[in-house]
């Protein structure tokens, strides 16, 4: 299975991985499986840590990048399919960097792994948790 990380999640996995249930943590853990992290999460989180508000990401866009590597998420980088797919995605949820992953996902065939319980109304592969 492959699976494609929110930005959050793929945080969480680094700085908090209690906050991410078993029945999800277990298949990103298990090595038959792929995780993604695409590059809309660098950007999300060079975006946010530049904002340098109380919730912004605890480290740098650059910083993300080693850590995702090191971590041993492959990066996935945005195809002009993946762009051009986020105009049939309905106006469920408007936030641009969820909307692109969510795209890329489907365009890729992946599992969309996200907290934001909203994204789980899209008619999606989508692995959430409350």
């Amino acid at each position: 299975m492959r699976f494609l990380l929110d930005t959050h999640v793929a945080i969480w996995l680094l700085t908090e991985p209690s906050r991410i249930p078993a029945e999800i943590f277990d298949p990103i853990a298990d090595p038959d499986n792929s995780v993604y992290v695409s590059v809309v999460s660098i950007w999300e989180t060079a975006f946010k840590f530049r904002l340098g508000r109380a919730d912004s990401p605890p480290f740098s866009g650059s910083a993300a990048i080693a850590h995702f590597e090191t971590a041993g998420f492959s990066l996935l980088d945005i195809k002009a399919t993946h762009a051009a797919f986020v105009e049939r995605l309905p106006p469920i949820h408007q936030d641009p960097f969820d909307r692109l992953m969510l795209a890329q996902s489907i365009v890729e065939g992946m599992q969309f792994v996200t907290y934001d319980q909203r994204l789980s109304r899209y008619d999606a592969a989508i692995l959430t948790w409350p």
